[in-house]
């Protein structure tokens, strides 16, 4: 049996100690990386809030279609919205006081689709001169000059519509990480909240996903950034040329 020098037995239990130290290191670093809510993310996490709205409202524009689900308050009316939008049409249903109509636009034609009873409602009748069950579940082309198509065509219109609605009030400012059915997101807000707040994906290219507006005005979803659809003009057996101002609500 051989004997281990004394000074030879010091310096191996002095090595030991640090490889132990420097693994434990590594460990300690890798752990606080694991940490790092912005790990395999986008990066606009780390951005400030202007820089974040500015990549968000370029990615929404760049998209060609998107689709938008919720509430808009606009003119003391309250909408539920579930749009389909892309640059050349649009498609989806509306609800307002408890009436739900269809929306349809194919290049700057809009049509309208609802049953009698929306009808009705719209014309004051109680149906008498058959108009209602004329217009009940047809496609009814409503014309550029008539007030309806201002107030409705903007539903179905991607540039106009986010446009109205992708912009927070005040100052900018973010608002910590958030999920969003299960996709990461960065919250920014105008004026602490008050002035509306928006989720960002982490996820990929940097689409805007939940939008509160400021002053109660609605809550939004978006979803299937990208994702092309049809729009095709209906048929002539279901379509109705109204010919004249749509009684109007």
């Amino acid at each position: 049996m051989t004997a281990t020098p004394q000074g030879r037995t010091r310096r191996t239990t002095r090595m030991t100690a640090l490889c132990a130290l420097a693994v434990t290191g590594v460990a300690v670093l890798t752990g606080c990386g694991g940490d790092d809510p912005d790990a395999g993310t986008n990066g606009v996490g780390k951005l400030p809030a202007d820089q974040i709205q500015a990549k968000t409202r370029a990615a929404a524009d760049a998209a060609p279609a998107v689709r938008l689900a919720g509430s808009v308050v606009t003119s003391g009316r309250t909408y539920q919205l579930d749009m389909r939008l892309k640059a050349d049409g649009g498609t989806g249903s509306v609800t307002s006081q408890g009436a739900t109509f269809q929306l349809l636009r194919v290049g700057q034609q809009l049509y309208l689709k609802a049953d009698s009873d929306f009808w009705n409602h719209a014309g004051g009748s109680n149906g008498g001169d058959g108009t209602a069950g004329k217009l009940n579940g047809k496609y009814v082309k409503v014309p550029q000059g008539d007030p309806a198509y201002k107030k409705f065509s903007g539903f179905t219109d991607k540039s106009v519509l986010l446009d109205g609605l992708l912009t927070l009030h005040g100052t900018l400012a973010t608002d910590g990480h958030h999920d969003q059915s299960g996709t990461p997101t960065i919250r920014i807000t105008g004026d602490k909240g008050s002035g509306g707040t928006l989720d960002v994906s982490l996820q990929g290219t940097p689409y805007p996903l939940r939008l509160v507006r400021a002053g109660s005005a609605g809550t939004l979803s978006f979803s299937d950034w990208g994702k092309d659809f049809t729009v095709t003009e209906p048929s002539q057996d279901d379509t109705v040329d109204y010919g004249k101002q749509l009684p109007t609500s």
